[in-house]
């Protein structure tokens, strides 16, 4: 379907980029780490492990969803809360044994974790300086907008678009398209900024430019880089 959809995009003049979309997961918020959300869930267990069945289990969450496209290939856990939560003990399942109890606090915790990168705010502060619309895009049933809040990401954005919201998820092109007439823009003037080669690269169906940054370990995630690619976006205009 993205390939059919690619071939029929229109061929734009180049343009300035006037407008920035980015996913979240991963490309604004670090899922942090993955002992950190364990230690979280054994304290509201009330559950203890040994040191060698932590350490496995934290080296299974840390790569826990990436198994999902398997189990749900259609993202439909991202359209509702309950899927999402039946998606996600599903995956655990796959992984070391464990109390009930410790699953389902790790689902309960499984946002706390969840933090900007070091240089997302400020990536997002520069763009607003720079007079260009940020929207925030994501597939997500979680009550992601308290993340963004708490992270101090919302107040940069003109617009938020999530799955569960318009019940379509990306890659397909109806949630892109949502997402730019939320911003009042067009694909042309539009670069997505996503983490997935898979998901995020949807929008090319519009003729979206579409920059994917790979999940990254530590604190920075590389962001600056878009900056540098609007102000070249920009120079080409004058």
């Amino acid at each position: 379907m993205l390939v059919e959809a690619a071939a029929q995009a229109p061929f734009n003049p180049v343009a300035p980029i006037t407008t920035v979309i980015f996913d979240v997961h991963s490309t604004l918020i670090d899922q942090g780490d993955s002992r950190e959300w364990l230690d979280l869930a054994l304290a509201k267990s009330a559950l203890e492990l040994t040191t060698a069945a932590h350490a496995e289990l934290a080296d299974f969450l840390d790569r826990v969803w990436e198994n999902a496209r398997v189990l749900d290939p259609t993202s439909s856990r991202d359209l509702s809360s309950e899927a999402h939560e039946r998606v996600f003990h599903s995956l655990l399942a796959q992984g070391p044994q464990l109390d009930p109890r410790l699953g389902q606090a790790l689902y309960d915790v499984i946002l706390e974790t969840w933090h900007a990168y070091d240089d997302a705010v400020p990536t997002l502060a520069a763009l607003v300086q720079l007079g260009v619309r940020v929207g925030l895009l994501s597939n997500a049933a979680l009550p992601l907008h308290a993340v963004l809040d708490r992270e101090g990401l919302s107040a940069y954005a003109d617009a938020t678009v999530l799955s569960c919201e318009v019940g379509v998820v990306k890659p397909e092109l109806a949630i892109f398209q949502a997402m730019l007439d939320a911003l009042g823009s067009t694909a042309a003037q539009t670069l997505m900024v996503g983490d997935s080669g898979h998901d995020d690269v949807g929008g090319t169906g519009l003729g979206m430019r579409t920059l994917v940054l790979p999940r990254t370990r530590g604190a920075s995630h590389g962001l600056a880089v878009v900056i540098g690619l609007v102000r070249a976006s920009q120079d080409l205009a004058n």
